[in-house]
């Protein structure tokens, strides 16, 4: 997961190590592990459910919508879902403290965690800085084509990214839009809704299906996609295309980052998830805007 991990930001990408690490570990290697010594199920804290639909199991996601970790689970294989239980994901999760403060548990008041599973809650380009070299390159105006500023390294960044980037100036405030790890420049542009910055399309890779049929299914399904844990599912068009999944959203989408997780959604279930292999070109390369909902 780790090796993963630091490869993708070599190549410039923005890995989701939390999916990775629930499909190789948590319901792989642990869930193997627990079946060996004679356990009946796994249970653990994620806030998503399982449904029974006929032989098999289906993902559905928690029923606290502001704690719902069906995204992080859309990797796994859907076979494990038969002998998995996820106690607290029918609850709120104020509901998961007052049951925690009942029985005097020691995390009651503790604070939810929000960092990555195995770097925690530190400050990320320092830690990724341990591992990847930093090496000096500029950042371009994506409009002027003119250099506005210093980096330390393409990997370093992600697109849609503001904070961090040590630009200033008269103006709205800078983004990051796309970069080029070859040449080491990371392009930016003013504004947050910047054309540079939404897509009408991607293409998913790797698509794990749970439990549906989508990647069988003739012609196009409409369905919902999440594109990053904190996004709102969007409506889009799911095609198959050789072997792999080409989105068409309803609305322009902005910041799509390749090697983040795509999830789609039919209503609470969750039909899988794959990564964001390419997208289509931006709007302000299309010479069109936003079309924002």
């Amino acid at each position: 997961v780790f090796n993963d991990f630091l490869e993708g930001y070599k190549k410039g990408i923005t890995p989701n190590p939390d999916i990775l690490c629930n499909r190789e570990i948590k319901f792989k290697v642990f869930f193997d592990q627990a079946m060996a010594l004679g356990a009946d199920y796994l249970a653990t804290g994620h806030y998503c459910q399982v449904q029974k639909d006929g032989d098999r199991h289906s993902l559905l996601k928690g029923a606290d919508d502001n704690k719902d970790q069906s995204y992080f689970l859309a990797a796994i294989n859907d076979e494990v879902l038969d002998r998995v239980l996820f106690p607290i994901g029918g609850l709120l999760k104020p509901e998961v403290r007052e049951i925690a403060q009942k029985y005097d548990l020691a995390t009651a008041q503790k604070k939810d965690s929000t960092g990555i599973c195995f770097i925690g809650e530190r400050k990320f380009r320092p830690f990724l800085s341990q591992f990847l070299t930093p090496k000096k390159g500029n950042f371009v105006d994506l409009e002027s084509g003119e250099v506005v500023g210093e980096h330390t390294g393409s990997h370093f960044y992600t697109i849609g990214q503001r904070k961090g980037l040590g630009l200033g100036g008269e103006g709205e405030p800078w983004f990051v839009t796309s970069k080029s790890t070859e040449s080491n420049i990371v392009y930016v542009a003013r504004g947050t809704e910047h054309p540079s910055l939404f897509v009408n399309t991607c293409t998913v890779m790797e698509f794990n299906q749970i439990n549906s049929d989508i990647l069988s299914a003739n012609g196009e399904v409409e369905c919902f996609a999440k594109l990053r844990y904190r996004q709102k599912e969007v409506p889009c068009i799911a095609k198959v295309v050789d072997g792999e999944i080409e989105l068409t959203f309803k609305h322009s989408q902005r910041a799509v980052t390749i090697g983040q997780t795509a999830v789609l959604y039919h209503g609470q279930k969750c039909l899988g998830g794959g990564f964001i292999k390419s997208t289509g070109p931006t709007c302000f390369d299309q010479g069109i805007p936003p079309v924002l909902p």
